[in-house]
């Protein structure tokens, strides 16, 4: 008896289905394509020969996960990866599951420039997540202008940059530096300032405008030293002596990846003690706290815009997600949270344009809320940069950062301010 009602239904939808003009299919067949009938089709939303087909879409991500740049940015590629994995699991973009392929810029400017290429011209990516250093970026940014690619860069830089082709989720120089250094003046009445940074584009210009911003907007300060070190480089001794000789009220440092670990360390053993001695930072995150230890860092502030100690409800499921992805001894930084936002930010864009294509949602990016980002609300200025508040944390001892300031609105990015060029 049961297979005969079985029977009478199959008979009963293939009557349906003739009826219907679709007398080759099955039941199930035609259940699925009721259930998918919102779906755009790959030929509406990919008009330009993405990797995009009915039900995936192939997006690329681009970070060093070797060389010195590593402890800086696999925090960058899990974020991204959470993302992703989150995106699929809510319905995928525009009803199609993402797909990445990950490449290794191995912390080398050239290798970043030949994998974009790659993941453009090859591959077909729809969009591309990665880089970190400002060098990098300047590496891969003639190729995504001449393949017309998009790139989602996460890191805090020095602005003087608006590209067509890039969303920066990461803050600009005014944002950043600026704030910072208004701060640290303000509350621990600093006069004095010591610039250092590792030898490339962005400590260099970043410490520019922090120089011409001490000198001309913080009454009576002044820059008494400035240094820079290869990327890597381990050797601070000599630079620690200068800057125990000249007694500076902050020293501020700009060291990137791996070489914060020498640099910290050996502050420490120099007998500078950090909650004593005003040290601002703006390129160490929880990331680089985890290979220099808390202990050596502690007392130091950070300026960033996300601490992963930020108490509200979206951060806190934000945290949880990416621990129990990545296990409960990771952490996350400032670059980490911001390229978590870029899968999130392409996808709320790709919707509103309803198309996949490159150009269109360009085009769409402007005006794009994130409302439960986790640093908090998030939106895409015209300029592509992010509107971001910025706090001022001091490290503690366990790696984690105590928020001491948070600006009371959201800063607008200006890449290009006057008089800082």
């Amino acid at each position: 008896m049961p297979d005969k009602k079985i029977d009478l239904l199959k008979q009963q939808a293939s009557r349906r289905q003739m009826l219907a003009g679709l007398s080759a299919l099955s039941l199930t067949p035609l259940l699925s394509r009721l259930a998918y009938a919102d779906v755009p089709s790959t030929a509406a939303v990919n008009t330009t020969g993405l990797a995009v087909t009915d039900d995936t879409v192939t997006v690329g991500i681009l970070h060093s996960i070797t060389g010195t740049m590593a402890l800086s940015e696999i925090g960058s590629v899990e974020a991204e990866k959470l993302a992703i994995a989150q995106i699929n699991e809510s319905g995928g973009v525009l009803g199609r599951k993402i797909n990445f392929i990950q490449e290794d810029g191995a912390s080398d400017w050239p290798t970043f420039a030949e994998k974009a290429r790659k993941l453009l011209e090859k591959d077909k990516c729809a969009s591309v997540f990665g880089c970190w250093t400002s060098a990098s970026r300047k590496a891969v940014l003639p190729v995504f202008e001449q393949y017309n690619g998009l790139l989602y860069y996460p890191t805090f830089y020095e602005g003087l940059e608006q590209s067509r082709n890039v969303i920066y989720t990461g803050q600009e120089a005014t944002q950043q530096i600026l704030a910072g250094l208004d701060w640290i003046s303000k509350e621990k009445n600093a006069k004095t300032y010591y610039l250092l940074g590792s030898d490339y584009i962005w400590p260099r210009t970043a410490n520019k405008i922090a120089r011409k911003h001490i000198e001309n907007h913080l009454k009576g300060s002044r820059v008494v030293g400035e240094e820079y070190f290869p990327l890597g480089d381990s050797q601070f001794n000599s630079v620690i002596n200068k800057i125990k000789l000249m007694k500076p009220d902050v020293i501020y440092a700009i060291i990137v990846g791996g070489s914060n670990v020498a640099f910290y360390k050996q502050l420490k053993a120099a007998g500078l003690d950090l909650s004593k001695h005003n040290l601002m930072t703006i390129s160490v995150t929880e990331d680089e706290i985890l290979g220099i230890g808390g202990e050596n860092i502690a007392g130091a502030y950070a300026c960033m815009k996300y601490f992963q100690s930020i108490d509200t409800p979206d951060n806190k499921k934000f945290v949880a997600a990416f621990k129990k992805m990545w296990g409960e001894k990771s952490v996350i930084g400032d670059v980490t949270q911001a390229a978590y936002l870029g899968p999130w930010l392409w996808k709320l864009t790709v919707e509103k344009a309803g198309t996949f294509d490159i150009s269109k949602v360009i085009d769409a990016s402007p005006g794009i809320e994130f409302k439960n980002a986790p640093e908090g609300y998030v939106r895409i200025h015209k300029n592509h940069h992010l509107w971001s508040k910025t706090l001022v944390g001091r490290a503690r001892t366990d790696g984690q950062f105590d928020v001491i300031y948070e600006t009371p609105e959201l800063m607008e990015p200006n890449p290009f301010p006057v008089g800082y060029q």
